[in-house]
This record gives C-alpha cells, sequence and structure tokens, in this order.
C-alpha cells in the first residue's frame, strides 16, 4: 500500500471529526463554547471557508447569526455582485455576510429570520419570519421567506419574497428601471421595493431623494433611513 493511501486511512477519521465540530453558525457556538454575544469564526461551507461573523446569543432566545448589519454608516453598501456574493466588511461593525454563505447556510438547515431596527429617536421593534433560505446563484439567490410574526415593523419582505437579488451591475429586479442603481443599494428587489437595507446610510427623514436610504416602508415609510438595522438567522428549534 502506498505511503499517502496508509496516512489517508489514517488520518481520514480525524479530518471527519474535525470538520464536524466546526460550527457551521452561531447555534453551534452557543450549544458548545458560549453564551456571550460577540465575534466568532463559523464555517458555512466547510472547513476552509471559516469566517468571522457576529453572533447575537441575547435577543429572543439568542443563538442568532447575523447576516447583515448597519449601525453608523462606516462601511459602503453600494457594492457589484461580486461583493455581494462573497461578502464584506467588520463582524465587529457594519457587514454582509456574503450571498454564497447565506446560501450554503440555509441549504445545510432550516432558518428562521429576525429584522432588528432603531430610528433616531430611540425607538425599537422587529419583524421576524418563521421560514427563511435562498436559492444558489444558478438561480439568481432567489429569496424565499414566510410565516411573518410583526414585532411592530409591519411585514414589508411580503413583496420581496421570490425575486433574485440584484447589484449595481447585475440586474435580476422585476422592474423596468435598474432598481439596485435608482435606489443606491442591492437587495432582493421587486418594482422595487419596501425594505432597503443595503442602502445609502442617512439620518432620518429626509426627502430630498426619494427611498434611497436605509428604509423599511411599513413602519417609517420610503423617506426615513434608519438609525439601525440588522438581518439575523437561526435554526427553526
Amino acid at each position: 500500500m502506498k505511503l499517502e493511501s496508509l496516512l489517508f486511512l489514517v488520518l481520514a477519521p480525524v479530518l471527519i471529526h474535525c470538520y464536524c465540530d466546526l460550527p457551521a453558525d452561531c447555534s453551534d457556538i452557543y450549544k458548545d463554547k458560549s453564551n456571550t454575544s460577540g465575534v466568532y469564526t463559523i464555517y458555512p461551507v466547510g472547513s476552509t471557508s471559516g469566517v468571522q461573523v457576529y453572533c447575537d446569543m441575547t435577543s429572543e432566545g439568542g443563538q442568532w447569526t447575523v447576516i447583515q448589519r448597519r449601525m453608523d454608516g462606516s462601511q459602503n453598501f453600494y457594492r457589484p455582485w461580486c461583493d455581494y456574493k462573497m461578502g464584506f466588511g467588520a463582524a465587529a461593525g457594519e457587514y454582509w455576510l456574503g450571498l454564497e454563505n447565506i446560501f450554503h447556510l440555509t441549504l445545510r438547515r432550516s432558518y428562521e429570520l429576525l429584522v432588528d431596527m432603531e430610528d433616531f429617536d430611540g425607538k425599537k421593534v422587529s419583524a421576524r419570519y418563521s421560514s427563511f433560505s435562498i436559492a444558489p446563484e444558478s438561480y439568481g439567490y432567489k429569496l424565499q421567506v414566510s410565516g411573518f410574526t410583526d414585532g411592530g415593523a409591519g411585514d414589508s419582505l411580503a413583496y420581496h419574497n421570490g425575486q433574485k437579488f440584484s447589484t449595481m451591475d447585475k440586474d435580476q429586479d422585476a422592474s423596468s428601471v435598474h432598481c439596485a442603481r435608482r435606489y443606491l443599494g442591492a437587495f432582493w428587489y421587486n418594482n422595487c421595493h419596501h425594505a432597503n437595507p443595503n442602502g445609502i446610510y442617512r439620518r432620518g427623514a429626509d426627502s430630498t431623494i426619494f427611498a434611497v436610504g436605509v428604509d423599511w416602508y411599513r413602519w417609517r415609510g420610503h423617506d426615513y433611513s434608519l438609525k439601525s438595522f440588522s438581518m439575523k438567522i437561526c435554526p427553526v428549534k
């Protein structure tokens, strides 16, 4: 038997064990390592796919993997397809986890979605969805979201259900205009949006340019850009 074959037989159980022990999301970290909110490394695709995320271990029972977060305007979210596919930003601040990572997460398990937001008056509301997943890139990372529970925000995602993801350089929306360019963001635009969480970070009410801010139409309308906004997912319990 060749040496490399012998080594594989010896090491394979160890490698498999190591892979299985790697946390796929924040729920694995919560169960095995820590119930403290903060930045951790997860492995959505496998042992070579380590990526840092913020784990919310307190909201609504904890174990939430934050896939998108806005909080201070420090990160530019008006970006091309490749950035939204692979992810950008810093887990300690503003970031987008990446469509490919989100796809692999929702492929492996059934997830629910929690959307938290806050206005500049300090009021906090949320929207929760019992089912959230996205399709592979070959299907445009199409959004599937349902099972809305109101936490004061209203349901702005129903309008986007079943839509493909669009960016400044990849128009896959259901509109005759290029929604990502018109509204300076990237999202699962329809014709065009009831939510624009990846829009331009502005401060509160501002109607000078229609609907380009970080907005959630069913709560504060199209011309109010929110102070903070986050999307987080957790395996269905």
